[in-house]
């Protein structure tokens, strides 16, 4: 697809190359400087793969078109699918593959953050500065203030006023002191107890109420420490191969309140983040692009800052440095102070005019498999302040993939770039995006198709399902959205993940992980919901924010993930059965009144959500529901509301006057929400001029004709239209 240019693209000339003049200084001025590689040799090789990339990548495309085609005529000749038919039939047609011989993955250099270690996972829009930085710094944080600071502990009406409020801060320290029963058990009794913390020929001791000693259960657990052995300020736990830091200020005001001086509790939190190119980013040309790549090099260099504005105080936000640690028996030795980072790129369907070639414009997934593996490089050869990978690799995370085919070009589109790029082979490791109907059918055969360097697979409910509605929306109304969930095919879709990747040796070489938690003010149901990821044997899983990712980490203290995986038998059989055990709403009688709820819900998400993409270039917020509910939403949420209207409007569930009514008065409702942001646009009250409004209405209505349901198309053009106009009227 070709996307609306938002000004006249000014192009500097590169043989079959014309790129983006922004683009093309950014990379000459601030990447090349400090990797011994030319502009000319870059473009020129990058130019030489593209004739074979480009034609890859069309025929991809091309092959899911047919596909949907071939399984439309399908489903529309059918009131009912027989399963064994059906799996019969995708054979056939080439969507379902066979399954590979057992094989373990070959993938070698991988952090331990991925490889053996377990814990929370954040996923952040990299061209929000301060957000990336967050996500960055969020490998440790203060148990105490996500404890105050949430629902986990009731609110009272003193907790809501300003100041401190003692009775709360009490609660908050009788919580943390369970969990560290948990994080470090003691011999006999409790931290509930306790009143002092000693450090004694190497071993840490704990004095409790009664005047008695004890140590650790298991004493090896303590690790090191802050200050001196006499007088120390923080006792450093390793539990599960995460840490957590007690630390102690006689003088702060939780210290004093605290009978042990103990003044917070510090979780190694957000083992890895995933600075996102993709979902949560609205990048519609090459100035958007430029300010994404512009952030990841400052990520990776170490020099990104943002100012954060409190109050009247400016406030100058940076990498965190290290965490440093005396051990009473072996010297200094230090932490990482920052997540692990990944780069999500795009998927393979959008095209970009920031680089054209022979005058058309390249895919943006193969720009920016270039260029974020260009900047990564500062990682390896030593440019920046710190180091991302100890192991020496680059990890990019490639989304919305179909099928090994499609796996198989990300893996030669990763060996093109190592060559171009003169890194070594298999550096550039690839994250598994498991959101795809044809990926998770054939997943054991996209885990082979890229087994020399894949380091992570995971589930996404919301673009799986968009996918599955979309896939199948020939055959009948799909079942309300709540339903949805609680249909076979999802259990067994999140089951034969795990199961699929432990029995491809990811185990202990890479990350198996789950979903997002979509409410970010609702902790205290995370905490009851979440447990449920580690359980499965996922060794990440991802959360909104740094709170819940300090949060979250208690749940990989409380569970010991690699204990789990030895329990799991690695049986799939009847799982492939499961997933293609359609969910529809067959027989399932709806009222009226049920009908306009999930339509009003669905619209209202949609509007929500588009009104600040469009308008706004905001990617990922936390949009109000139709209860005014905080939701995290992307353009996977979109994706599944939008799929789901244009499904039942195409099955008579509803009807167009029904949509039309139900966006009216939803864009009313939004507008109302969103009546505090001066940066706001209206879309009422008349909504034929709004572009924002007119980009949702033709995502419902156009739904069922987008490639594979997606939302990308529609929304890049109508963002790319409201930038030309702001152009044109400044």
């Amino acid at each position: 697809m070709q996307l609306t240019q938002t000004t006249q693209v000014q192009y500097i000339q590169k043989g079959r190359l014309k790129v983006a003049k922004q683009l093309d200084q950014f990379v000459t001025q601030n990447v090349l400087p400090g990797l011994k590689i030319s502009a000319d040799d870059l473009w020129a090789k990058f130019s030489d793969t593209l004739p074979e990339l480009l034609s890859i990548n069309q025929n991809l495309l091309e092959k899911r078109i047919s596909l949907q085609q071939q399984i439309d005529l399908y489903c529309s000749a059918r009131q009912s699918i027989d399963v064994q038919e059906y799996k019969t039939f995708l054979t056939e047609i080439g969507y379902l593959h066979p399954i590979p011989e057992d094989f373990h993955i070959n993938t070698t250099k991988v952090d331990p953050e991925i490889a053996t270690m377990a814990g929370p996972q954040l996923v952040v829009p990299i061209n929000n500065a301060r957000f990336a930085l967050n996500a960055a710094n969020a490998r440790w944080g203060s148990l105490y203030d996500a404890l105050y600071g949430s629902d986990i502990i009731e609110q009272t009406a003193n907790s809501k006023t300003k100041g401190y409020d003692a009775d709360r801060g009490q609660k908050v320290i009788d919580y943390a002191r369970k969990w560290l029963d948990v994080i470090a058990p003691l011999k006999t009794g409790s931290h509930i107890q306790s009143k002092e913390y000693a450090i004694h020929h190497g071993e840490l001791l704990v004095t409790l109420e009664d005047e008695s000693v004890v140590s650790l259960k298991t004493p090896d657990q303590f690790v090191g420490f802050q200050g001196t052995i006499e007088q120390p300020i923080c006792i450093l736990i390793k539990h599960h191969n995460i840490h957590a830091e007690i630390q102690f200020d006689q003088d702060s005001v939780i210290g004093q309140q605290d009978t042990a001086n103990i003044k917070d509790v510090f979780l190694e939190s957000a083992l890895t983040t995933i600075m996102d190119c993709e979902d949560s980013v609205t990048a519609v040309d090459a100035e958007d692009k430029t300010l994404v790549y512009k952030n990841w090099l400052g990520l990776i260099k170490g020099d990104l800052t943002a100012a954060i504005t409190s109050g009247d105080k400016q406030i100058i936000r940076s990498l965190n440095p290290d965490r440093q640690y005396k051990s009473s028996t072996k010297g200094s030795f230090s932490l990482p102070g920052r997540s692990l980072m990944f780069i999500r790129n795009v998927g393979h369907l959008m095209t970009t005019d920031a680089i054209l070639f022979d005058d058309k414009p390249i895919y943006e997934g193969i720009m920016d498999a270039l260029v974020t593996s260009l900047i990564s490089k500062h990682d390896l050869v030593g440019n920046g302040v710190f180091k991302n990978s100890q192991a020496g690799s680059i990890y990019i995370v490639k989304p919305k993939m179909h099928g090994p085919e499609e796996v198989a070009f990300a893996n030669l589109l990763f060996s093109k770039m190592e060559s171009v790029l003169s890194i070594p082979s298999n550096s550039l490791k690839i994250g598994l995006m498991d959101e795809e109907r044809r990926t998770s059918l054939n997943l054991k055969a996209c885990i082979k198709a890229a087994s020399d360097r894949v380091v992570f697979i995971n589930t996404g409910f919301l673009d799986r399902t968009g996918d599955e509605i979309h896939t199948s929306m020939q055959l009948g109304a799909f079942a309300t959205k709540a339903t949805i969930k609680t249909r076979p095919w999802l259990n067994a879709y999140e089951q034969s993940n795990v199961v699929t990747g432990m029995n491809t040796g990811l185990s202990g070489k890479a990350q198996i992980g789950k979903g997002m938690w979509p409410i970010p003010d609702n902790m205290a149901d995370m905490m009851q919901a979440k447990i449920t990821h580690v359980r499965s044997g996922a060794n990440t899983a991802w959360v909104p924010s740094p709170t819940a990712a300090t949060l979250h980490a208690l749940h990989y203290h409380q569970e010991d993930v690699f204990d789990i995986r030895l329990n799991i038998t690695g049986q799939v059989d009847g799982l492939l059965e499961k997933m293609l055990d359609i969910p529809l709403l067959s027989d399932e009688k709806l009222s009226p009144e049920q009908i306009q709820h999930e339509l009003d819900n669905n619209v209202q998400g949609i509007l929500g959500y588009v009104v600040k993409w469009v308008n706004q270039g905001i990617g990922c917020s936390k949009v109000p529901d139709i209860n005014n509910l905080g939701l995290m939403e992307d353009r996977a949420t979109l994706r599944i509301s939008s799929q789901h209207i244009a499904n039942w409007l195409m099955h008579g569930a509803v009807t167009q006057a029904q949509v039309e009514a139900s966006m009216l008065n939803m864009a009313k409702l939004v507008d109302e929400q969103n009546s505090q942001d001066p940066e706001y646009i209206s879309m009422t009250p008349k909504t034929d001029k709004p572009i924002a409004f007119q980009a949702a209405h033709e995502l419902i209505f156009k739904g069922k004709d987008q490639p594979n349901g997606y939302t990308e198309p529609l929304l890049h053009a109508k963002r790319a239209e409201l930038k030309h106009s702001l152009n044109q009227t400044n």
